[in-house]
This record gives structure tokens, sequence and C-alpha cells, in this order.
């Protein structure tokens, strides 16, 4: 049996550990071609958030980091991930402009779609599959979202998956476990239960390492019907990442499984991350203790992260384990919602008003309202029926019922204007202008990137800082620096 890899370092790995925002576009190109030779089935890599981010905060183009990822590894598809009726803007989108939008990504290079829908909605999920097949995706997969609640056992994960592979909508299927919360007991029956339902199709597992569970939950799906995994060079492994490929390369091989990619190529892809991130400052990921109150709060490795960071700033981290215990409160509330993006930060953040207020549901932010009233759909669980009648009676309840979907592309385009590319144009209608602008002016992203010169760079200007300094020498066979301070 031969086990496939998908690699998630510029996708997920960059998002749990940096927070999107530690790899730009030369980074990412400089690579590229090591990575197109590793043999991965695919590489993890963006969703409409991440092509948010390049523009945001690296004012870089996201449709040209496609163009050139594409023309640098042609022969690995790069994987898109899409999260259901919106790219980039939370607004509700029109079909129109989401087929427009998937039109663009395959243009620029996008092969792979990944179909996700927070709450598992099956004729949701074969919706935009339609939209992604049309507009020309050559892989579209079904991403089923994994949880823990009094619903979710191993039989409601089989008759989705029978429902979406039997569908002939998808070419593959994964689980996707976000909290990292599929045990090595629970991957015994369930991938054994996924592999009977999924047929023919192709079954991949992406997990993360948040409580130290994943590496282990691999190897258990690897022997009972999962064929692909996704995985992370070590510097965006581990952590709240996915589990690292070089181990669980070794670990599988000793298991007497085989896996199809070339080790040198991985070693120096390996290499490369982890010369970027001391280069860079960024944090490597390191494996996890484990920690059994996540199966009870759920709460994803990013989301936690965010968390902490907002009570720090507010001096309030003594909060924590209150507002975690309240988040078990809240998500049964609210029917058990798989804590994923948007629900994990729905759930969480009327957590932490309850904590502060002293007080449940004093304040009810207009997310919680939206998934209450179904502006997300339904949710799988009956909610509190005293929570559900609150929210419902409030006035801002009754204005968001009647909230707009996202304006047409033809009102759109009278409203932003004409000369613009259909790429900047679909950027125009989502973001802010004054961002979209500033990556404009901007310019075309670098294309070059050495780890080894932006070391150099930081040590000149750290010893450029030194005051009692007048002159210095770095040297090493076949190379020399001398700088000397003027008098």
């Amino acid at each position: 049996m031969s086990i496939q890899f998908i690699d998630t370092t510029v996708r997920d790995g960059n998002q749990s550990l940096w927070g999107a925002t530690g790899l730009d576009t030369a980074q990412m190109v400089q690579i590229a071609p090591v990575m197109d030779r590793v043999g991965f089935n695919a590489i993890d890599f963006s969703t409409s958030t991440h092509m948010a981010v390049a523009a945001r905060f690296k004012k870089q183009d996201p449709w040209e980091r496609t163009r050139l990822m594409r023309e640098a590894m042609p022969n690995t598809p790069l994987s898109f991930l899409t999260t259901g009726m919106r790219f980039i803007s939370w607004e509700i989108a029109s079909h129109e402009l989401m087929e427009f939008a998937f039109r663009l990504l395959v243009k620029n290079g996008i092969r792979r779609f990944a179909i996700m829908d927070p709450m598992n909605n099956v004729p949701a999920m074969l919706d935009m599959a339609a939209l992604a097949r049309k507009a020309g995706g050559e892989a579209i997969v079904a991403a089923l979202t994994f949880t823990l609640s009094p619903l979710h056992d191993d039989a409601y994960f089989a008759d989705a998956t029978r429902k979406l592979a039997g569908s002939g909508s998808f070419d593959r299927l994964y689980l996707k476990d976000p909290g990292g919360l599929v045990s090595p007991e629970r991957a015994i029956t369930l991938f054994p239960a996924l592999k009977a339902a999924v047929g023919a199709l192709p079954l991949e597992f992406h997990s993360h390492s948040t409580i130290a569970l994943a590496q282990f939950s691999y190897l258990e799906a690897a022997q009972r019907g999962a064929d692909t995994l996704h995985v992370a060079a070590s510097a965006a492994a581990n952590g709240s990442s996915q589990p690292a490929a070089i181990s669980t390369l070794r670990n599988l091989r000793d298991l007497g499984l085989s896996v199809d990619v070339d080790e040198e190529a991985l070693g120096e892809m390996d290499a490369y991350f982890t010369a970027l991130a001391g280069a860079e400052g960024l944090p490597l990921g390191v494996p996890q203790e484990f920690d059994g109150s996540y199966f009870r709060h759920q709460m994803p490795g990013g989301m936690m992260g965010t968390l902490k960071r907002q009570l720090t700033e507010t001096r309030r981290l003594h909060l924590l384990p209150k507002v975690l215990e309240e988040v078990e409160r809240v998500r049964a509330d609210l029917g058990y919602p798989i804590m994923v993006t948007p629900f994990s930060q729905v759930v969480a953040t009327q957590a932490l008003l309850n904590v502060i207020d002293g007080e449940p549901y004093k304040t009810i932010p207009d997310e919680v309202i939206r998934y209450v009233i179904g502006r997300f759909g339904a949710p799988t669980m009956p909610l509190n029926p005293s929570l559900e009648d609150r929210v419902r009676s409030l006035s801002q309840a009754k204005e968001l019922e009647n909230e707009p979907v996202m304006a047409s592309l033809d009102e759109l385009r009278a409203k932003i204007g004409k000369g613009y590319s259909d790429e900047e144009f679909l950027l125009r209608a989502v973001m802010p202008a004054e961002q979209v602008d500033a990556m404009v002016a901007a310019g075309p992203a670098p294309l070059s990137y050495d780890p080894n010169a932006s070391l150099m760079k930081d040590l000149v200007q750290k010893l450029s800082a030194q005051k009692d300094l007048s002159f210095v020498r770095i040297s090493k066979p076949g190379f020399q620096l001398e700088l000397g301070r003027n008098s």
C-alpha cells in the first residue's frame, strides 16, 4: 500500500504557526521548484482569506503569487480551500460572484478545489462543487469537518461520506480535523467506516498536532483506509499545525507502508524552511503536550492563540480558564456548531463577552444573531429554546433577517468603475479600496529570497547599531565582508 502526501507548509502551516503572515511571495517561489520535485499529490496553497492577507499585510498581489507558483511548480496541483458562499468578505456572495472568482482562480493556476461547509451541509457542498467544476477545476475534493458532539458519531460521518461520494460531484474526499481531536482509538473505528462509504474515491486525512494526537492518528488512519496524509515542513509543522513530513514518512515506512516521494528533495525543502524561520524570527513548530480539556471546548489552535493574545492585550489572561468553560456552555446553547471558521470565532466571542459582562448573553454580537436566525444555514442540532427566543426577539435580528446578499457583478462594476483587470476588480469588490491601492502602488513582488542573505542583513544591521565598533570583518570560505565606520 502506497501513501501520498499533500503539503500544507505555505497555507495551513503558515496560518497555524505564523498567523498566515509569515511567508511572502518570494519566499514561496524560491523553494517551489524543489517542492515540485518532492512528488506531493497537491499543495494546500490558498484560501480567500490568505489572498486578503497577501494584499493587506504584504502589499503583494495574490493573483501574481498564484501565477508565479504555477509556473515554478507545473507538475504539482495548487489547491484552494473554500468555506462556503463567501470570498474574502464575510458578506454572503451570489452564485454569480463565486463562479466568477473560481474562474479567475483556475485562470491563474488553481487546479484543485477543496469544498468545505462549516456545518457539513451536503447540499451546500454539492452546490459549491458544481460551481468549481463549471469554472474549470480539475480536482474537486469534499472536505468533511470532524467534531465531537452527541450527534457526530462514526455513523454520522460515514453517512455524510456516502452522500458526498455517491453524488458523482467529487474526485476525492478528506476528513478535516481542525481541532486535532481524532485520537488513535477513534481512527481505528472511524476510518474503516469512511473507507467503506467512500467507495473508489481516494480518502485523505488532515489533522492538527495541537494536543499531540495527530502523529499517532495518522499512522492508524494510514493502515485503515486513508491513502493521503496532509503534512508540513518541520519548521511549519507540529504545534497547532500538521505533523512533520519527514517524521511521518519514516514512521510510515517503519510500519511497512511505502511513500512515493523524493526524500532528497523533501530534505532540501525542509532545510530551506528551517533556515527561513531562523532568518525571519518565526517560531519553529514543536511537539505539544496532551491537553484533555480540548475535547470539551474544541478550540482550534489558531483561535486559541488569538484568544490568548486578546486577553493578554487587555490584561485579562487570568480569565482564560473561565472563558474556556463558557465556550463549552455557549457551544451547547448554539446546538454544538463545529468549531471551525467562522463558528469558532462566533462561540469564543460570545463566551468572552459572557465572562467579561458577568452575565450570560447580556451582549449578543451580530455574528451570533446571524447564526441563530439561520444566515449561516440551519444548525445541526436544536438550539437552547430560551436563547433562540431571546435572540429572535431582538430588533437587530429583524434587521439582519433582511440583510441583502452581495451586489451583482454588474452593480459592483458600476460602483467600482472601469479600467481594472478582472482580478483587481474582484479584490476591489470584496476589500477596502485603500488596501488594494497600497498593493498596486507597491508594484510587483520581489522574486528571489535567500535566508542566509537575510541573516547576514540582520547581522550587519545589529553590528551597525554598535556605536563602539569602528571596523568589522566577516569571512568564511569563498566569502569576505569588511565594514568600516566613517570617522
